[in-house]
């Protein structure tokens, strides 16, 4: 019997859940997955909402990854500064044989070394931020390059999981698993993109994350100066 293809979600306080839960609802189900859900501390972790996720293993316990998976959040500038959480990602992102995430996981990809030089996705309103760590920052909602898969914000998560599945366990797979979670998106506005949404929208948008823009972007300009 084939070994289990272990994919590990590291997990973080403050994520995003849907960053999380969305691709965790896909790859849970994928033929032949073993999935780990793992954080620095272990135990229990709050997510940007205040959704509580319990009975967590501890990064350092974690031997060894096939993919590693890392959702996105507010809670990604203050991981990234992390010695100690970085230092897993690092260890456990050299011996998979896949490195993921969805949103602003990606940041903590790049931080970690992971996408340089690679195309990689993340939020619209982040992703040229990609470009500090050598990435080159890419537009699409799924976005493939060599053993890096990444994406866009939060509901990519799902089509990103979606594509891993066909890569790893065949298109049928895939298929089977968004019928069975009825995966058929069908928004009731056409603005779930800054290309598609309407001005007021977007500068509605623009103006609800600035703060914590400029606060991300000063982490990553320290962190990349090696002033952290």
């Amino acid at each position: 019997m084939a070994a289990p293809f272990r994919i590990v979600f590291i997990l973080y306080p403050r994520l995003t859940q849907l960053d999380f839960t969305g691709p965790y609802e896909v790859l849970a189900r994928m033929p032949g997955a073993e999935v780990v859900l793992a954080s620095k501390e272990g135990g229990e972790l709050v997510s940007e909402m205040g959704l509580t996720f319990a009975r967590l293993a501890r990064l350092a316990d974690v031997e060894r990854a096939d993919m590693i998976m890392i959702p996105g959040g507010p809670g990604q500038t203050e991981a990234m500064l992390d010695p100690a959480f970085m230092g897993e990602v690092k260890r456990l992102g050299a011996g998979a044989r896949y490195v993921a995430s969805v949103c602003t996981g990606s940041l903590i990809l790049a931080a970690a070394g992971l996408l340089k030089g690679k195309r990689a996705g993340s939020h619209w309103a982040y992703r040229e931020l990609l470009g500090a760590f050598g990435a080159v920052p890419d537009g699409a909602r799924v976005v493939r390059d060599g053993e890096a898969i990444t994406g866009g914000g939060v509901t990519a998560g799902i089509d990103i999981a979606l594509t891993i599945v066909a890569e790893l366990a065949g298109e049928d797979a895939a298929k089977t698993i968004q019928l069975a979670i009825e995966y058929a998106p069908a928004p009731p506005f056409n603005s779930g993109r800054p290309e598609t949404a309407d001005e007021k929208t977007v500068a509605a948008v623009k103006q609800l994350f600035s703060a914590f823009a400029a606060q991300r972007r000063e982490a990553i300009e320290s962190y990349v100066a090696g002033k952290v």
